[in-house]
């Protein structure tokens, strides 16, 4: 095989390796069907790696002309250890999906029908495509919505038959739209739904759910739409941290938290329940940036209402880990971190209060802040924090001659 000079155009131009299922793209070149669906799907790019010209249109056309070619190429060379590529199967039509969701109609059906789709979805992300645009994701959000509805004697079937259409539709890995239409087409019903899995799923379909919301919640155009959350939510949300049972889901609901908690009365919700002590607990413990960020951001999110700065400072270790992450993490994180401290220095610093913040070093800290490169905003908000409380601090040792003039 290493002797045979092998057609540039049998070629794939992502893997240099000879094309099993060869498509072309809309800017006319052909590549691999698994290597350009990688690089389109599961990367999210829509340049054409050889021509750098943006691909209108993700439709991915099968070159039956170079397919043959190779495929008698390597039949002449089987002497030479060349194997034969099998014919590709086609990618899944919508007329075949509409009968398995016609079929699912049957309850006798319904888990066969599943199976089918499952089987389908993990062939290659162009059947993925064919799905989402047969409305694959409707007929799982439906038929998630109707079974949690539904009453049985066989409930452990029930909960097989949603496992399996939760875990398919999350393997679908739904383009934005996709998931823009899922959200818009059954929003209300659909989160209940999830809600109702955090609640009394597995293991994994609880993972699923909350993953699938992140997912939903990330592409809301109307931030209406997240303010019909039930208080029911939030605790499965706080739940989930506290298990730390998956790490993805953990995130997740962090991400959520991150996108909910501005809107409406989220944030009073969140907070009764229990989300304040919860992300306190888990911030004492992760090194982690990013996990670090998003606690932060819930907490200044939480603290900018009574109940939450309330929670804060009932923690023995709120006010402490807060100032402690200040310039350990980054920059997003002393900012909000920053922003933390002044929402309680402004509306909830009691004599107490005060005298702790300079114990536990949030003084030093926020002094520290104004001589480092944080960023304006913060670096604002920790000199309005400083001349708020002057009369109280401007005695100690920590704050450096050079900054008095802020208390004059």
């Amino acid at each position: 095989m290493d002797q045979i000079e092998v057609p540039p155009y049998f070629l794939c131009p992502i893997t240099l390796e000879i094309m099993k299922d060869p498509v072309t793209v809309s800017s006319g070149i052909t590549y691999d069907r698994e290597s350009i669906e990688k690089w389109l799907f599961s990367r999210n790019n829509s340049i054409c790696p050889v021509t750098k010209q943006v691909i209108s249109d993700s439709e991915l056309t099968p070159n039956v002309t170079v397919r043959r070619l190779i495929q008698s190429w390597c039949v002449l060379h089987a002497s030479h250890g060349v194997e034969r590529h099998p014919t590709p199967k086609a990618p899944v039509s919508k007329p075949q999906l509409l009968k398995i969701f016609k079929d699912a109609k049957s309850p006798q059906m319904r888990m066969k029908c599943l199976q089918r789709l499952k089987s389908k979805a993990f062939e290659n992300e162009t059947n993925k495509r064919c799905m989402e645009k047969a409305g694959t994701a409707e007929f799982l959000a439906s038929l998630i919505v109707n079974i949690t509805g539904e009453e049985s004697e066989d409930l452990s079937e029930l909960t097989r038959i949603s496992d399996e259409a939760l875990s398919i539709l999350f393997h679908l890995q739904l383009s934005e739209s996709g998931l823009k239409s899922l959200f818009k087409n059954n929003g209300y019903q659909f989160i209940e739904s999830l809600t109702h899995i955090i609640q009394r799923g597995s293991y994994e379909s609880r993972a699923y759910a909350v993953m699938i919301l992140k997912s939903m919640f990330g592409v809301a155009d109307d931030p209406t739409q997240l303010t019909i959350l039930k208080p029911e939510f939030f605790v499965e949300l706080v739940q989930i941290l506290k298990d730390r049972n998956s790490q993805k889901a953990s995130k997740s609901s962090l991400k959520i938290l991150t996108i909910v908690c501005p809107w409406g009365r989220n944030k009073i919700k969140a907070v009764e329940a229990g989300a304040v002590s919860s992300l306190i607990d888990l911030l004492l413990e992760t090194s982690e940036k990013r996990t670090s960020e998003m606690i932060l951001m819930v907490l200044d999110f939480l603290c900018q209402c009574a109940e939450g700065r309330a929670e804060l400072l009932k923690h023995s270790a709120g006010l402490a880990i807060v100032s402690k992450k200040i310039l350990r993490v980054s920059q997003v994180a002393s900012e909000r971190g920053v922003g933390i401290l002044y929402s309680i220095s402004k509306f909830s610093a009691t004599r107490t209060v005060v005298q702790e913040m300079l114990q536990i070093g949030a003084v030093r800290k926020l002094c520290i802040v104004l001589q480092a490169n944080c960023g304006t905003k913060t670096m604002q908000r920790a000199e309005a924090i400083l001349k708020l409380h002057a009369r109280s601090w401007k005695s100690s040792p920590c704050v450096p001659i050079d900054l008095l003039h802020l208390y004059i």
